[in-house]
């Protein structure tokens, strides 16, 4: 029984949320011989004189020479093959063709400066914005916890959250859709930055009726022969369960493959299998789990980030708080 993997789920503070359904933009051509790349310099100019309607009182609300401005909207209009304005004297009126592109103009101008305002909102470093990833298991106590002490000494930054198995957190992390994402086995890749924080000992969990739930401590080879509950491929720890297993001297049997470290802990209380888990964050009941012994049962948990990327202010100053947790990220 394999269970499908549902969509990526993303965070807000508020909560879960999804794509925004809307109109998709088409982005400006800026090749050197597109409308955007010959008008965008001169549409500001357009736009100042076309609400003043004079030149002279436009070139001083603009802190740019007369005849600078004067120059650029003759070009404008030579270039569209299309009169803008119509003169009076020292005053000028939009034509009908002007006021159709003054229309358009405004709202682009009004989306650049809503785009400058935004990214040097998520930059302040005050009140900006961490773009952070984490693996499933971290989120019901660890990622809440190191928030919570984070803010204490930065309450107004923001934090988008991304919730995710480690292969497609890297993904995003190379996309620029991440600036830091916790994530296990640590990377090791030539275009990513990783640090080990912690490591977490791994459990061989199997039902309360069991035959091993008497025992304390187990090797992984008495387990050969059970059928397994594990993450889907691309978990970083469904490979460290094929490693160990591997390790120990048998492939495990797969009864099924699931998302959630919690999921599998309750289909092994139901009886459906064992699982190498870490730690919950809550005991659940129908379960006892067991300390693997005779080999090294842990996944590290590191921190990872893209070489060569600047950080914000907020960015540059979680990654310090990160590392400063390192061997002590895990609650106790």
């Amino acid at each position: 029984m394999v269970h499908e993997r549902s969509s990526e789920r993303r965070l807000s503070q508020s909560g879960y949320v999804g794509n925004v359904g809307g109109s998709t933009s088409v982005p400006a051509e800026l090749t050197p011989g597109s409308w955007s790349a010959l008008l965008s310099p001169r549409l500001a100019y357009f736009a100042g004189v076309a609400r003043t309607e004079h030149v002279t009182r436009a070139a001083q609300e603009m802190q740019v020479p007369q005849s600078t401005l004067s120059r650029a909207l003759v070009r404008l209009e030579q270039d569209l093959g299309v009169e803008l304005f119509a003169r009076h004297g020292r005053t000028v009126s939009l034509t009908p063709a002007g006021r159709t592109f003054l229309a358009s103009v405004e709202r682009a101008l009004g989306e650049v400066e809503r785009a400058a305002e935004s990214v040097r909102a998520d930059a302040d470093p005050a009140s900006g914005k961490v773009a952070f990833g984490f693996l499933h298991t971290m989120g019901s106590e660890t990622v809440p916890g190191l928030i919570r002490a984070f803010r204490a000494d930065h309450p107004r930054v923001r934090f988008s959250l991304v919730q995710n198995y480690g292969e497609a957190m890297i993904e995003r992390l190379r996309a620029g859709e991440l600036d830091l994402c916790l994530t296990s086995p640590v990377p090791d890749a030539p275009d990513l930055v990783a640090r080990r924080l912690d490591e977490q000992r791994l459990r061989l969990v199997v039902p309360d009726d069991h035959r091993l739930a008497s025992r304390k401590r187990v090797r992984l080879s008495e387990a050969a022969k059970e059928a397994f509950v594990t993450l889907e491929p691309g978990y970083g720890l469904r490979r460290i369960t094929d490693d160990l297993c591997q390790e120990a001297g048998f492939k495990p049997r797969i009864a099924f493959e699931g998302e959630e470290a919690e999921t599998l802990r309750g289909l092994v209380a139901a009886g459906l299998g064992v699982a190498l888990l870490p730690p919950p964050a809550v005991p659940r009941p129908g379960v006892v789990e067991l300390t693997v012994t005779g080999q090294r049962a842990v996944r590290e948990i590191g921190v990872a980030w893209l070489d060569g990327h600047p950080d914000t202010p907020p960015v540059a100053a979680f990654k310090k708080f990160l590392l400063s947790r390192r061997g002590r990220l895990l609650p106790e």
